[in-house]
């Protein structure tokens, strides 16, 4: 393979009111309103650019695995345990639809947490080591 897929620059999310959705995903989550219209809202989070597209009715980002349960697709991470408590409680405190923190069997922990369309998302406390490897070395950069 020559090339090689680098990096995520957009996720879409389903939403019934863009405008509404918009304003919340500002202020719960602390996302950058770039870009919108009527269709759709082109957010700035995560380092990462969030279309809200709307969409029908009773239509979110979840799925359901082959057990039944239902899944969330995307998982937003933070930098370590302390941090997760700490996002918890902030979005409790929003009034967020926010799970209980949990070990589910791997490094760090985790919680999910629904936006007023259903999308449900994950956070877990761990870093990715090439998130970590570039932060480090940008990091070095800024110093210079």
């Amino acid at each position: 393979m020559k090339g090689k897929l680098v990096r995520v620059g957009t996720t879409y999310v389903p939403v019934q009111c863009v405008d509404q959705s918009a304003k919340w995903y500002a202020e719960k989550l602390g996302a950058t309103i770039n870009y919108q219209d009527d269709d759709k809202a082109i957010l700035d989070l995560a380092n990462q650019s969030f279309f809200l597209v709307k969409s029908q009715e009773n239509e979110n980002a979840n799925f359901v695995d082959h057990r039944g349960t239902k899944r969330f697709s995307l998982t937003f991470e933070v930098d370590g345990i302390e941090s997760l408590y700490m996002i918890h409680e902030e979005f409790r405190g929003y009034g967020i639809q926010t799970g209980e923190i949990e070990d589910r069997g791997h490094t760090g922990e985790n919680f999910v947490f629904s936006d007023p369309d259903g999308n449900t998302f994950d956070v877990w406390s761990e870093l990715s080591p090439a998130y970590k490897k570039m932060q480090t070395l940008h990091e070095a950069e800024v110093k210079k």
